[in-house]
């Protein structure tokens, strides 16, 4: 293994340009899943039915993407990072034909779990790969080109997702991945080349079978308490305790495990655990965001698809335009203080959001989602490169799908525990849907609830440790792998 080249120069043109292109292609299928649902919801529920269980749209795909991360991360420290990738973005294409043929809410949730197994190979090892091939120097500067992934699909996402409910049909949200996966699939295999020493590897089923079991049991009691059963009632309090036994037994599993699914020792350092906290609270905050701000607009003021959309789409401007230049930040004033910049920023948008709820308003709606972006983008990206920099090559996949593991988690919790809070104000005041001051007022008690989660998220930062940049470029140097 050999040091990757110092320079700064990481464009198009570069030696690895084209590799950072396949990257930027493969990225975008997350990036545009993440938005173009959402303003999609209520024409899918118009089409099929089911808006009590439409958070499973969401919590099914995330809990897919949450559990599988850590055993594609694992495998891809042995077997490599492209055949993992590959796999990942097969299982999206293959889940996105199955989605937009669903017949019914429940085959559209089975559908989306396929979608997010796929989501869980494809994000981490994007990262990943660039965590491989540039420096952290390096870094902060390809940060704007995976960026601007996120910047475009900010807007085609939500445009996109509002024509299509619109004026053709939701199952066009999920048809145009096709293409797109084709082509991340045919620029990976063609300019992506790794040299890895393959070695014998142990997957560790029973951890990844008592984790997926555990967080599905968990995510279904909460959800479904105070719906399909009372909270009280022998299920709920069932699902939780069984939930919680098999998570301790994926503990002292992981213990154990010749090469488990998701080393303890990430959680005894200090920097990984307080990173990992970090991204919990992102993870959170993003998907209250994105899974009720169109349907908020869409009810209450009667906003168009393709406006909501648009109005979402602030948060997925901001947070790139902020981590393309959080680069430039934490290597002056390090990673720390650049996430406590960002954490002020975020809990500020929040706030404005959850105290004006039950004012609706588009461009104040669409302004706070952006304050939240710029905030999130000076969070998520410093925090990860931290986390990552800090390690070997060989420890990078495993912290990079601990990070991005943490995220999806925080979502797939969050979209669940949101989705009770929602549904528990319909009960309780006898509303519907399709009533708007129901709406506002289901709404702002979730918005309320991402206010309290960034708030929680401040004192993870508080804790991350005060890590000279240099001193972590120190650490992983030596340790990178050339790809050619």
């Amino acid at each position: 293994m050999t040091s990757p080249p110092q320079t700064l120069d990481v464009g198009f043109r570069s030696e690895r340009g084209p590799i950072l292109i396949a990257l930027m292609v493969t990225t975008g299928l997350v990036a545009i899943d993440s938005t173009i649902l959402a303003t999609a919801v209520p024409s899918i529920v118009g089409d099929i039915g089911g808006f009590s269980a439409f958070p499973w749209l969401f919590s099914i795909y995330l809990l897919a993407q949450a559990v599988s991360v850590p055993v594609y991360a694992k495998l891809s420290d042995t077997l490599g990072r492209k055949p993992i990738i590959l796999i990942g973005v097969a299982l999206f294409l293959v889940g996105s034909i199955l989605c937009g043929f669903a017949w019914s809410m429940p085959a559209l949730i089975a559908f989306r779990a396929i979608q997010g197994l796929g989501a869980g190979a494809v994000q981490p090892m994007a990262i990943t790969i660039a965590g491989d091939i540039y420096t952290v120097a390096e870094r902060a500067k390809t940060q704007g080109y995976l960026a601007s992934v996120w910047a475009v699909s900010s807007v085609v996402g939500p445009t996109l997702g509002g024509v299509f409910s619109q004026f053709l049909s939701w199952r066009w949200i999920f048809f145009v991945n096709v293409p797109l996966c084709i082509l991340a699939m045919v620029l990976l295999v063609r300019v992506f080349h790794e040299k890895i020493e393959r070695t014998r590897h142990r997957v560790d089923y029973l951890g990844a079978t008592l984790l997926t079991a555990s967080l599905s049991l968990i995510i279904l009691a909460v959800l479904e308490g105070g719906q399909a059963w009372a909270w009280n009632a022998p299920q709920s309090i069932g699902a939780f305790a069984l939930g919680a036994l098999l998570l301790a037994g994926f503990v002292i599993a992981e213990k154990y495990a010749a090469e488990p699914v998701l080393p303890l020792w990430v959680f005894s350092r200090r920097l990984l655990l307080t990173t990992a906290f970090i991204s919990l609270g992102v993870g959170a905050v993003l998907i209250g965001l994105t899974s009720y701000v169109p349907t908020y607009l869409e009810r209450s003021v009667g906003a168009p698809p393709l406006v909501a959309g648009l109005a979402l789409a602030a948060l997925t401007i901001g947070w790139p335009i902020a981590a393309s230049q959080s680069g430039r930040l934490y290597l002056r004033i390090g990673f720390r203080n650049t996430v406590l910049i960002g954490m002020a920023v975020a809990v500020t948008g929040t706030l404005v959001l959850a105290l004006t709820s039950q004012t609706p308003s588009i461009a104040l709606v669409a302004s706070s989602c952006f304050v939240v972006g710029l905030g999130m983008g000076l969070v998520a990206t410093p925090s990860l490169i931290a986390a990552q920099a800090s390690v070997q090559w060989n420890e990078r996949g495993v912290v990079t799908g601990t990070n991005l593991f943490s995220r999806s988690i925080g979502s797939a919790l969050g979209v669940a525990i949101f989705g009770a809070i929602a549904n528990g104000i319909f009960q309780s005041i006898g509303g519907s849907e399709k009533v708007p001051s129901s709406v506002e007022a289901a709404s702002g008690a979730v918005f309320i609830a991402v206010a309290v989660s960034a708030v929680a998220t401040v004192a993870a930062a508080f804790a991350m440790p005060r890590t000279p940049v240099a001193h972590e470029e120190s650490r992983a140097g030596g340790a990178e792998q050339t790809q050619r």
